[in-house]
C-alpha cells in the first residue's frame, strides 16, 4: 500500500507526539482510567500540571485526546477506539520484542 507524502508527514507527526515518555504515560493513564482532569493526571504520572496541560493541548490538536468541560473543570479522554488499539498494539509489540542485544541487523 502506497502512502502519499502528505499522509506520511501527518503520520510521522503523530508518532513524534508519542515519542515523549510523559505523554505516553498520560495516554496510558487515560487508557486505564477513562476520563481525567489535569490535576489528577499530573499526580498519577508524577509531573506538573503545566506539563500535562501542554501535553493535552498537543494531543488534542492531533485528535489523540478529546475534552469536555464540566463547570470550571476540563476532563480528557482518548479520542476514539483507534487510539486505544494503537496503545494496546504498541505495548503488545514491545512485550514480544527480543532484547536489543540479541537482535541481528537486517
Amino acid at each position: 500500500m502506497q502512502v502519499s507524502i502528505d499522509e506520511a508527514t501527518e503520520l510521522a507527526e503523530g508518532f513524534k507526539l508519542l515519542g515523549e515518555p510523559t505523554r505516553v504515560r498520560i495516554l496510558y493513564a487515560l487508557l486505564e482510567h477513562g476520563e481525567m482532569n489535569v490535576g489528577d493526571l499530573a499526580r498519577l504520572v508524577e509531573t506538573s500540571e503545566t506539563t500535562v496541560s501542554h501535553a493535552m493541548r498537543l494531543l488534542r490538536t492531533a485528535a489523540i485526546v478529546r475534552n469536555r468541560r464540566d463547570g470550571r473543570s476540563i476532563f480528557y479522554r482518548l479520542d476514539d477506539d483507534h487510539v486505544r488499539q494503537l496503545l494496546d498494539l504498541s505495548r503488545e509489540h514491545l512485550s514480544h520484542r527480543e532484547p536489543t542485544a540479541d537482535r541481528e541487523d537486517d
